[in-house]
């Protein structure tokens, strides 16, 4: 496994929450993978590899060990499906002068001045009119090439910008789709996707930064890409589970929707999704709510997500003892209000995990000033309690458009999931 060219490949696909649970389909199926249907019973053996869709874009893959007993531990590697981008709304087509532009809404925390003039791309899903009474057909789409832009003001027109301009979400962030056409953005949609004028019903379409990923630095020691958060936790999650090889009890890599704007939907972390399909899983390996709940005892969960990596040009930003630099290893994140999941028995036995696999790792905390970040790790760990540890890759620029990480240790999660899932 090359583990760079195989997460270029993986990114390239995972240009929407739809997307990237179907490029993990796909992935799994031709591992062999058994796919379960979320509304018939479950049958689920020892020694079996299964995946259960949630609404389109969350995804539970699991396996189950030879040698599973019931009341054996469930151990979870969870990570999300989405990132900050823009939304496309309804009647979205917008004319000013002769251009065609798109109304949108800001889905997440993007920092907003690094969309702009780049090339963009549209994915997401379709819902469609079909020939079923009532029920719509559903569909992805991807334009596959950039077609929108975000055009900045030249500084001729606006001789302050270098001093710092608040973009007006609603005003200035409108992507132009070329010259005004009559027809509209969701007609052309229409036309590439092969269905009638006026079919598709509703749709939840994205626009995400199509630029590839590339190798920066003198040496290429660096990694440049769009959606760095969180695609390197969902590759290793996924690399994780392919290569999961515990004899007892239950492996589950799980890939949440919806982290990005607080997680708290049916399919996020902050729902009853994972905890009701793990019960449905362990029910239908060993009957009985009571070993399940006994199972939780001894369950453990991973939230992996990237964390901040130390600004050479900001070095005051961050806790003088805990700041983290690009290529230093796995990063273990801590936080006594918990936004990231602190558990110090759970943290120490990743510790010795790692050193024993031979896995660098370091610790991050915010500055005692700064709120920072928060993950899933928390939420779900409130609904699913199992001791929880917070873990990632760091990156620089959080949140842009292009995120920036060491281009030697994604290969360093990938190993740390892959020994997790081995590990009693």
């Amino acid at each position: 496994m090359n583990c760079m060219e195989d997460f270029r490949e993986f990114n390239s696909r995972a240009v929407s929450p739809y997307h990237v649970v179907d490029e993990i389909v796909r992935i799994l199926n031709e591992n062999e993978f058994t796919g379960l249907l979320p509304a018939a019973p479950f049958t689920v053996e020892p020694g079996g590899k299964y995946y259960v869709k949630g609404h389109g874009s969350s995804l539970i893959a699991f396996t189950v060990g030879e040698k599973f007993e019931e009341g054996s531990g469930i151990y979870i590697a969870a990570s999300h499906t989405d990132f900050p981008c823009f939304r496309i709304k309804p009647n979205p087509d917008m004319k000013e002068g002769d251009y065609g532009k798109v109304d949108v809404e800001c889905y997440g925390g993007a920092i907003l001045s690094t969309w702009m003039d780049r090339p963009l791309g549209i994915a997401g899903r379709a819902a469609f009119r079909s020939g079923e009474d009532l029920h719509p057909g559903m569909c992805l789409f991807d334009s596959g090439r950039p077609v929108l832009t975000i055009p900045n003001l030249p500084i001729h027109l606006n001789k302050e910008v270098n001093k710092g301009v608040e973009l007006n979400r609603q005003t200035d962030l409108m992507p132009v789709y070329g010259m005004w056409q009559e027809k509209g953005l969701i007609s052309w949609i229409e036309e590439e996707l092969s269905l009638e004028q006026g079919s598709i019903l509703d749709y939840d379409f994205y626009i995400y930064c199509s630029e590839p990923g590339t190798e920066i630095g003198t040496e290429g020691e660096f990694y440049s890409s769009p959606r760095l958060d969180n695609m390197t936790s969902v590759f290793a999650g996924l690399q994780g589970i392919l290569h999961s090889g515990r004899e007892t009890g239950v492996n589950a890599a799980v890939f949440f929707d919806h982290e990005e704007i607080g997680s708290r939907t049916k399919q996020g972390a902050g729902s009853m999704w994972l905890s009701n399909t793990l019960e449905r899983i362990y029910d239908a390996l060993a009957p009985g709510r009571i070993h399940y709940l006994e199972a939780l005892e001894k369950s453990r969960m991973l939230s992996m997500d990237v964390s901040h990596a130390y600004h050479p040009n900001q070095g005051g930003r961050y806790d003088p003892k805990n700041h983290v630099m690009l290529n230093s290893g796995v990063t273990i994140k801590e936080s006594g209000v918990q936004s990231y999941a602190t558990d110090s028995e759970e943290i120490a036995y990743l510790m010795r995990l790692m050193e024993k696999e031979g896995i660098p790792f370091c610790k991050y905390i915010n500055r005692s000033d700064q709120a920072g970040g928060g993950t899933l790790g928390s939420i779900a760990s409130a609904l699913l309690p199992v001791m929880t540890a917070d873990v990632g890759i760091r990156v620089l620029a959080m949140l842009s458009a292009r995120e920036t990480m060491g281009s030697k240790y994604l290969a360093a999660l990938v190993k740390l999931v892959q020994a997790y899932f081995k590990m009693a």
